[in-house]
């Protein structure tokens, strides 16, 4: 019979249902740390955690009984995924239990700020009545800014909407059209939105991509007197920066609810004027807590009763069948879609993924979504899988159009995306599998070739006209950079019209060189795309 611990307090509905759970053992061993930890893990098949115990790879080390840990929230910093991954363990989280939560505690945040709600109640208890110090500004007309429209940043728009306010909204996979239906600006670069806002919120993840997301550089650029509120994860507001700009007054106020290390008592902000401080209660409501932890019930009670999983953020619904059939394809998918966020066209308006020969008879709906999956992994965290992957798409109002056709032609299977971006740009790319497992990108627009799909690639729109190829060569030997293979493609078969050339590099392409580059006489445009090395799969294909 599987056994379950609880790691953290959850609701007294959660623990009804896993009493009511005819199969399943559980037990509560609340605020473990260190040895006694990880002693305990390896006494049962489940965990079901929230953001208090810090489930860490030497936690896990060893670990040869655990197979789930459910997270009763959306978060899953506090868990080791790569580390469970090695081991085999399937980490799930609650994503839509806190939605509402955490969206009215941004809002009450930012009304907070913007009427002093906090110093105006403490001169009550200090016994003054200072109205006139307390004077605030009304919301309706001012504008915020909302960084990521997943389920959070949608309902805080939709809360502004509803206080009059002005909507500029940052985040590459929300279709315009639904942006456009809900009366919300779209901009595809943060600096673009600072002059224009009042507040500023941001609901993303904390990755390489959104650490110090807020700086000095935007400092400087932000509208003066605007206000700053945190309520998704400490770091993606730079601490320096953010006392930097309270203590110059070019900054009106900030609220926090997240830190980058908690639990906080101490912060070079606590106690400041303009500011409003609480200790991460985003999710700390009756609804929120029982809506995650029922949800995280579920899906342990699921994933040990049926073998079903849902909600991974390491694993995706595969078995290992499946997976032998479409390793190869699925690879190649994964691949096109991290190439194609790195193609230029911003804010992904539509995709198509088109199929032809022998991979249009296979499970099309798992590699369009290994597809997603490589295309959002390069704007969202590392955690992205093909189960999360097509539904992010889907909540941003991009939905995955497929076509297929048995026909084959130059290659035994092809698969194809197009992508359409601003401006109604759109980009083609195509990708067919060498031998057993060596992705290979084939086709560009209408430009034939043949390149890795993996590793750092340069690729270089130009005319085909002798001394290019040289010139390339010359400015990337200036930076001691290698080039290890080329391919080059003309839309016609005589020479001296439009071409492409894709270069494998040995390294990193320094933004000097990709300037100095895109200079050169005949060049028309020139981006930089990084992949992942041959041998690397994500946790869910390997």
């Amino acid at each position: 019979m599987p056994r379950i611990v609880l790691l953290d307090p959850i609701s007294n509905d959660g623990k009804k249902l896993l009493r009511n759970a005819p199969e399943i053992e559980f037990e509560e061993r609340i605020g473990l740390k260190g040895e006694e930890l990880k002693k305990c893990l390896a006494e049962f098949d489940g965990a079901i955690a929230r953001s208090g115990v810090k489930i860490t790879a030497d936690a896990l080390e060893g670990n040869t009984r655990l197979k789930a840990i459910a997270r009763a929230g959306v978060g899953v910093d506090n868990i080791d995924t790569k580390a469970a991954t090695k081991l085999g363990i399937v980490v799930m989280n609650t994503p839509g239990g806190n939605t509402i939560s955490t969206a009215e505690q941004t809002f009450a945040l930012l009304l907070a700020l913007s009427r002093n709600i906090a110093p105006a109640y403490q001169s009550l208890v200090e016994g003054r009545w200072d109205r006139k110090n307390f004077t605030g500004h009304q919301l309706a007309g001012k504008t915020i800014g909302i960084v990521g429209m997943g389920r959070i940043g949608l309902v805080v728009a939709g809360y502004a909407k509803a206080f009059d306010m002005k909507v500029i909204a940052m985040d590459p996979f929300f279709a315009p059209q639904r942006a456009e239906k809900l009366g919300i600006t779209l901009v595809t670069n943060f600096h673009e939105m600072l002059p224009q806002i009042d507040f500023l919120t941001v609901h993303t993840p904390l990755n390489d991509q959104t650490r110090g997301l807020f700086g000095k550089k935007e400092l400087e650029l932000i509208k003066p007197g605007a206000k700053l509120i945190n309520c998704a994860r400490g770091g993606i507001y730079d601490l320096a920066t953010l006392v930097e700009g309270m203590e110059t007054g070019k900054l009106g106020g900030v609220a926090l609810d997240v830190y980058e290390e908690e639990p906080c008592t101490n912060h070079p902000l606590f106690g400041k004027p303009n500011v409003v401080c609480t200790p991460h209660l985003g999710a700390s409501t009756e609804e929120a807590q029982t809506n995650v932890a029922l949800e995280a019930v579920e899906l342990l009670i699921d994933y040990f009763t049926n073998g079903t999983i849902r909600q991974a953020v390491n694993f995706g619904t595969l078995d290992a069948k499946t997976l032998t059939l479409h390793r190869g394809v699925l690879n190649v998918a994964y691949r096109l879609g991290i190439l194609a966020a790195q193609l230029g066209l911003g804010r992904i308006k539509a995709c198509k993924m088109r199929y032809k020969g022998e991979v249009s008879k296979k499970d099309t709906s798992l590699i369009s979504t290994s597809f997603a999956a490589g295309l959002m992994s390069a704007s969202m965290n590392e955690d992205v899988n093909i189960v999360s992957a097509a539904s992010m798409l889907h909540e941003r109002g991009i939905d995955l159009i497929e076509e297929k056709t048995s026909e084959v032609g130059e290659f035994s299977s092809l698969i194809t995306a197009e992508l359409t971006g601003e401006n109604n740009k759109t980009i083609s790319i195509s990708g067919t599998i060498f031998g057993n497992s060596m992705p290979r990108l084939v086709m560009m627009n209408n430009y034939r070739l043949e390149s890795f799909l993996d590793g750092h690639l340069l690729f270089i729109d130009h005319q085909d006209k002798p001394g290019v190829i040289g010139n390339m060569g010359t400015v990337l030997g200036k930076y001691r950079i290698n080039i290890s293979s080329m391919s080059l493609g003309r839309a016609e078969s005589k020479p001296g019209g439009d071409a492409v050339a894709v270069l494998s590099l040995d390294e990193e392409l320094t933004p000097e060189a990709l300037k100095e580059v895109s200079v050169l006489p005949t060049i028309q445009r020139v981006y930089f795309a990084k992949l992942p090395s041959a041998d690397k799969l994500p946790a869910w294909m390997g």
